[in-house]
């Protein structure tokens, strides 16, 4: 592998998103693969974008790694929720459909290990699937390394391995771990690893600390709809109240679902962020806001919000496949941006794709992969 694949700038890309719903009585469970299908069949040639999306919110769990964790008595394969279910077929057919080039594949399931020896295992399945998945589709996909911060040893093998082999455009991190989120000084080691490597780190919001795993917190409202929003808001505010970003300043966020709900309490942080401890100025808060980047998975509400909180210019497109099907895809991810009125074409072009080459420039050259410092653009 050449040089320039492993030789990545100075500047780290983290991605901080994924709504993956953790249940799957809210939208209709192992129906919703069918029904998935079914849209796709009927889909046209889907070119109307000249295939040149780029889509930095996509989730992967390997066919092989579920086998593999079904013999291991990780998972019960009848009990695994629709988006657990990704297949070649569907995926290529909805990235033609909706003019995607490349999705950026971010590892989904890794938090069931039970030992440090397993998880390196399982993570090696996952590494040779991904390697298998690229050779036959180098310009379709780029990949993330998934991070298992419960095992920090495998997470450094982990992340060499992704980054020095797979030629990695980032690594794959929730937003908290046991409580403890993102930002946090137990994170330093991880984060300064990413400081050095310039990795995108693509963190997922899951169920809030403190409740049963995929039960939600109010009966009849999934936690996907509220809790996952400010799982990702929490992380976002407390990389901001720990001065995350300064202490690791080759560090780029990008945040999922247009930042849960930061956009919408930004002036409420600038006036009350004295509460704090430490306390936060509001110059802090403006400035950091201007920091992150968003995605569009959820998909992204009416625009005007988010561009006069942070900018067009920061927002890239995701759609949050497999978890979000193919019809709402179709039909409010790709709309929503389409259609916003408060947006340009020049900021359409520059959400669905320049936004993304200016952070990760090695995605103009899938194939190869790596991209050299010099060939990284500064954001």
């Amino acid at each position: 592998m050449p040089e320039s694949t492993r030789a990545m700038s100075r500047r780290s890309l983290i991605i901080t998103g994924g709504a993956v719903a953790t249940t799957v009585a809210a939208t209709g469970g192992s129906s919703a693969l069918a029904r998935e299908k079914a849209v796709l069949r009927g889909a046209g040639s889907g070119d109307d974008a000249g295939r040149a999306r780029i889509d930095v919110h996509h989730h992967f769990t390997a066919p092989a790694w579920v086998d593999w964790a079904e013999r291991e008595g990780l998972v019960r394969r009848q009990e695994l929720p629709w988006w657990a279910r990704w297949d070649l077929d569907s995926t290529l057919a909805l990235m033609d459909r909706v003019g995607i080039a490349t999705a950026v594949l971010n590892p989904t399931m890794q938090d069931r290990y039970r030992s440090a020896a397993q998880a390196r295992e399982g993570l090696t399945v996952v590494f040779e699937a991904l390697t298998d998945l690229v050779a036959v589709h180098p310009d379709r996909f780029a990949v993330l390394g998934p991070a298992v911060l419960d095992h920090p040893e495998v997470t450094a093998w982990a992340l060499r391995r992704a980054f020095d082999e797979l030629g990695a455009v980032g690594a794959s991190v929730k937003a908290n771990y046991n409580g403890i989120y993102l930002g946090d000084p137990s994170y330093d080691r991880f984060l300064a690893e990413l400081d050095e490597r310039a990795a995108v780190v693509f963190t997922h919001p899951l169920d809030l600390p403190g409740g049963p795993p995929g039960v939600p917190t109010v009966p009849g409202i999934p936690n996907f709809m509220c809790d996952f929003l400010l799982d990702t808001t929490r992380a976002a505010v407390n990389l901001i109240r720990t001065r995350t970003l300064d202490r690791y300043p080759h560090l780029s966020v990008v945040l999922p679902h247009a930042g849960g709900f930061l956009p919408q309490i930004a002036t409420r942080m600038a006036a009350f962020g004295g509460f704090c401890t430490p306390p936060l100025d509001a110059a802090r808060v403006q400035d950091h806001l201007h920091r992150f980047y968003y995605d569009t998975a959820g998909p992204l509400a009416p625009s005007g919000t988010l561009v006069a909180t942070a900018g067009a210019d920061r927002i890239l497109f995701g759609t949050d496949w497999p978890a979000a099907s193919a019809d709402i895809i179709t039909d409010f991810t790709v709309p929503a941006i389409e259609t916003d009125p408060v947006l340009t074409d020049r900021q359409r072009r520059g959400i669905n794709r320049d936004n993304a080459l200016r952070l990760m420039p090695a995605l103009r050259r899938a194939p190869d992969r790596g991209a050299s410092p010099k060939d990284r653009v500064s954001p």
